[in-house]
């Protein structure tokens, strides 16, 4: 199909009126997640869920965008990224309303499922649409701006969202996406201009989506129901779902994804791998700390925020500065130090405990884990879109946001495992805080190693520049 493809000289006006956009919109859905995990507790109370459906409420959003991260690159390839993009701003606003609306946890669920396919859209072109606008030598600084307004999203998140939580209700999160989603739209049809598609006239892989979507749910949901007999299956037919999926990728004319890129190009494979390792550690932390500082310190859903709100401020200070240096540092320098500094993180709070006056220690950590992630991220993301040819920046971006995305259900899937194995299906209460956290320490420790083997990923991918 016809589409306009800027050149790398794009005008000044059309990259700051992508980086106006794209920015704006990549804050919803990180303001959305870090809200819903302050409000879980209150979640819990009203509609009566276990520890099992409450780490759902997380994991069934993040399940929903991986699935469809991968064929939306390829999608947007091929039709055009900004009508991806607009589409799927349109759908997250409109499910994030129907979950406000939710009485019962499966509606609920439901809901958090396609808002999370509804951001998948966006998440996947935003990055795309800027690559494909900013030519090489400013593209490091507007990566890092992007991450930042991502960062911008986690830090507003908690404090805002405690705050409506406590005054006006958990629903009050979901509603306030109706009027900065439509505006999201609204900004985007207005001030946008132009289309990008990278390889239009291509068909997509239809079968190729399928065998995706069918392995990754099975072996997500198969991982939440360990050590279940229904559960170990499941895991099984996903690990071979995804096998099937990688050599069915290699015979067909016209990929999915593009597997070549994983087996030729060292950058690509590398930089992915230690972003899948690094979200894999570091996603979950929110998370837990949240029911952390509220079930065993006693927390109001204000105070908590305000606490957890340190990690992403200081990840959207740094992250910009982290950008800039990688367009003139090598990234996978800058990139291995922050996933360093992470692994330090991850092993203090391996060793939490209620009884401690530790406020402001946990507050240095969230500092120090902070610091850590932005220096790890526009780095890394800078080196996977710069070592891929302009026709598969649509592909790395799906690949950028699918290792983000896969590494984060790690985490979620991690910590659902072991609160299933620790705590079962209960509801959180005194009678098992010990066991909640021992789950808490024991997630820690594994986090802690995946940022160690990450570490060595990061440093293995070779030189982005030339000596």
């Amino acid at each position: 199909m016809p589409s306009t493809t800027p050149s790398p000289a794009t005008s000044t006006s059309l990259e700051r009126s992508a980086l106006l956009v794209t920015t704006l919109t990549s804050f919803l859905g990180p303001f959305m997640i870090s809200s819903v995990n302050v409000a879980l507790p209150a979640i819990q109370a009203d509609l009566n869920l276990t520890a099992i459906q409450l780490s759902w409420v997380a994991t069934a959003y993040l399940l929903a965008v991986t699935v469809v991260v991968l064929p939306t690159g390829k999608i947007a390839d091929i039709y055009g990224r900004k009508k991806v993009f607009t589409a799927g701003l349109a759908i997250y606003t409109l499910t994030s309303t129907a979950a406000a609306l939710a009485h019962s946890s499966a509606w609920l669920l439901a809901c958090r499922a396609f808002q999370g396919a509804g951001a998948g859209l966006f998440i996947t072109t935003g990055m795309a649409i800027l690559t494909s606008i900013f030519p090489p030598h400013k593209r490091g600084r507007a990566i890092g701006i992007y991450v930042a307004a991502v960062y911008v999203g986690l830090s507003v998140g908690p404090f805002v969202g405690g705050a409506m939580v406590q005054q006006f209700g958990w629903r009050s999160i979901f509603w306030i996406m109706l009027p900065l989603g439509a505006g999201s739209v609204a900004i985007t049809l207005a001030y946008l201009r132009g289309e990008w598609a990278g390889t239009p006239g291509q068909r997509l892989d239809i079968a190729g989506s399928l065998i995706y979507a069918i392995a990754i749910l099975a072996l997500v949901y198969g991982a939440s129901e360990l050590p279940s007999l229904r559960g170990t299956i499941l895991a099984v037919i996903g690990l071979a779902g995804l096998f099937t999926f990688f050599h069915q990728q290699q015979r067909t004319t016209q990929p999915l994804f593009e597997v070549s890129l994983f087996t030729t190009n060292r950058t690509f494979t590398f930089s992915s791998l230690a972003a899948l390792l690094n979200y894999a550690a570091t996603f979950a932390v929110t998370f837990l700390m949240s029911l952390y500082l509220q079930y065993l310190k006693g927390m109001p859903p204000r105070s908590a925020g305000t606490l957890l709100m340190i990690q992403p401020v200081v990840m959207a200070i740094f992250s910009p500065l982290a950008g800039r240096l990688s367009d003139r540092v090598e990234p996978r320098l800058l990139s291995s130090v922050g996933m360093a500094v992470t692994v330090v993180g991850m092993l203090v709070f391996s060793q939490l405990h209620p009884s401690r006056n530790d406020l402001v220690g946990i507050g240095c950590n969230l500092v120090v884990l902070g610091f850590g992630f932005a220096l790890f991220t526009s780095p890394n993301t800078n080196a996977i879109m710069g070592s891929v040819a302009r026709e598969h920046y649509g592909i790395a971006s799906g690949a950028v946001a699918t290792m983000r995305l896969l590494g984060q259900m790690v985490s979620m899937t991690t910590a659902t495992v072991v609160l299933a194995l620790l705590v079962g299906h209960e509801t959180i209460g005194p009678a098992n805080f010990d066991r909640f956290l021992q789950s808490i320490r024991t997630v820690f420790l594994i986090s802690a190693l995946f940022c160690t083997v990450g570490v060595f990923c990061s440093l293995s991918r070779g030189r982005l520049r030339p000596s």
